[in-house]
């Protein structure tokens, strides 16, 4: 069931409050999953109460669950009053100070040093004297009931400042998780992608299921005319886009994740789990072919129809797919120019961004006149599961498609073809370009071969440019320097795409300003060689197939 009301916006109040009733210990597991997930580095929790109430009992169920381990060795730390935990998501530090003398003495603990960053649980908080609270923070209070079963607790949780967020937002995914039949299942992390979205399996006694956390994408600040990058880029804002392209995507034969539940004002989905398959394999990972070609085909099916720009999220609800339009390419490839020029140490005159974008307006008229149909947008391998149990198209399982917008064909095809995380060999790719070009020009004999060809090269070009500008941006502010590793392989997709005749003037511009990834910048005047020069005679990224009835060779060519 997917509730549309208004639930209410994150409190602004610096206090919130749940009370909870724990009638035995499945539920005090369930508090310390719900506890688990909700914490982040830097956050304290401090957990008082009755003597005997079960402070301890509460404080290892959660560290065990950050663990991700049930059989995790975690004393109490009565005697030695704290002990830490180098855990693979988070450092955790487990205080007791029921035998602290006084504040001072947590200077001689290294208490400043031991608890930066890590995920901080502190029982009897109290005898510090509040030198360990802070403005953030979740205090967990547990009673003893005078008259009820044994191993009842009465639970009263308080968050403050920006923990009393946090605590809303806990309190409504256990609301959801009950709501949608998943109450008794395990949680278990799952790892993210680039965004602010986070993901968890619910692990069920019949069927699984995953937890979508995606809370409203707050506005940057305004970077053009006004508006910030996430307006003009026509990035998701909340959640609604997802429910309303899985379901028409579904309604298609696709295989997007079925919606079991959702709140969509607190930016929360369960839904269907596509189970652990992709369609990579081997170390290092790499394209299983079979699979990618399945992929593809999927875009040629769902490219040959005739796509609406308003899909329905719900009953008396929809959603506008927003336009691919030429603000939001070049909003992007300018991604390179904010980010990973000042990375490589280059730097740029007025003139020469001028240039930069009066070249891009150029290169992409021709794409943005043709015929749109849905870009899925984020169409590579972190997001295509296989499904063997399945039949034809809907053995490629879809997971990401939020900002999906009404662009040009070729966009979703680059993003397949030259995955950002994974090599994609040359052959493969043209086997690919070849395999959708035929499946099109089947549905459709008007299909314009050449033109697809022309703008698989612009739209590879954008992506890459966009790319290099991104992962860098996710090294620089969002310290994720994971992402830098995948730079030199975005470099060689770039360079092969400017290499298209009709991107000469491009391909110049960057062999004028732009270095490649840990490339030294060259004294000024000195031009690196970076990119061919485009010939008349260079060959175009696929060959024009031949008709329906003869197959294309293996190199991609009729």
């Amino acid at each position: 069931m997917i509730d549309s009301r208004n639930t209410g916006s994150v409190p602004t109040s610096p206090v919130a409050h749940w009370d909870v009733v724990l009638p035995d210990e499945t539920a005090t597991g369930r508090l310390a999953m719900d506890l688990a997930a909700l914490l982040r580095p830097g956050d304290l929790v401090t957990l008082g109460g009755d003597l005997g109430a079960g402070k301890t009992t509460l404080a290892r169920a959660v560290i065990r669950e950050l663990a991700g381990d049930p059989n995790l060795e975690v004393p109490s730390p009565t005697f030695t009053l704290l002990q830490a935990y180098d855990l693979p998501r988070h450092r955790v530090v487990h205080a007791d100070l029921y035998r602290l003398g006084d504040s001072s003495e947590l200077d001689e603990l290294g208490w400043s040093e031991q608890t930066d960053g890590a995920v901080t649980l502190v029982e009897w908080a109290e005898r510090a004297e509040g030198a360990v609270l802070r403005p953030d923070r979740m205090e967990v209070h547990i009673t003893l009931p005078t008259e009820g079963a044994e191993k009842m607790r009465r639970v009263r949780l308080l968050g403050y400042g920006r923990m009393a967020g946090a605590l809303y937002r806990m309190k409504a995914i256990r609301a959801l998780i009950d709501q949608v039949g998943f109450g008794p299942a395990q949680r278990r992390f799952l790892q993210g992608d680039a965004s602010a979205r986070s993901y968890e399996r619910l692990i069920g006694a019949k069927r699984n299921a995953v937890l979508m956390n995606s809370p409203r994408r707050p506005d940057g600040p305004p970077v053009h005319n006004g508006k910030p990058y996430s307006a003009i880029a026509h990035l998701a804002e909340d959640v609604k886009p997802f429910v309303a392209m899985a379901r028409a995507l579904r309604a298609r034969g696709f295989s997007a994740p079925a919606i079991y539940g959702g709140d969509l004002d607190a930016g929360l989905l369960v839904i269907e789990d596509l189970g652990h398959e992709g369609v990579l394999d081997g170390t290092p990972p790499a394209p299983v072919p079979e699979r990618y070609e399945l992929a593809v085909d999927v875009l040629a099916a769902l490219h040959a129809q005739d796509l609406p720009s308003t899909v329905a999220v719900t009953t008396g609800l929809d959603h506008h797919i927003p336009t691919y339009d030429l603000d939001a390419l070049l909003i992007e490839v300018e991604l390179l120019l904010d980010w990973y020029l000042p990375h490589s140490g280059g730097r740029l005159s007025p003139d020469a961004r001028r240039s930069f974008r009066q070249l891009w307006t150029a290169a992409l008229a021709p794409s943005l006149a043709q015929k749109p149909v849905w870009v899925l947008r984020d169409y590579h391998s972190p997001n295509l599961m296989w499904l063997p149990q399945r039949a034809g198209l809907a053995r490629v399982g879809l997971l990401d498609f939020q900002d999906a917008v009404m662009g040009p064909p070729a966009y979703d095809v680059v993003s397949l073809a030259q995955d950002a995380r994974v090599d994609v060999p040359e052959a493969l790719e043209l086997a690919l370009l070849s395999r959708y070009a035929k499946a099109r020009r089947t549905a459709d004999p008007t299909f314009d071969t050449k033109g697809f060809a022309a703008s698989y090269a612009v739209m590879g070009a954008q992506r890459a440019t966009k790319i290099l500008g991104i992962f860098t941006r996710l090294n620089q502010r969002d310290r994720k320097p994971v992402y830098l590793k995948h730079l030199p392989r975005i470099w060689n997709y770039l360079e092969r795409c400017l290499s298209f005749p009709e991107l000469g003037g491009l391909a110049s511009w960057y062999k004028d300003h732009v270095t490649a990834p840990g490339a030294s910048r060259l004294p000024p005047g000195v031009r690196p060689a970076v990119f061919p020069v485009a010939k008349p005679a260079a060959a175009a990224p696929i060959a024009t197939p031949a008709p329906a009835s003869t197959p294309p060779n293996e190199s991609g060519r009729s």
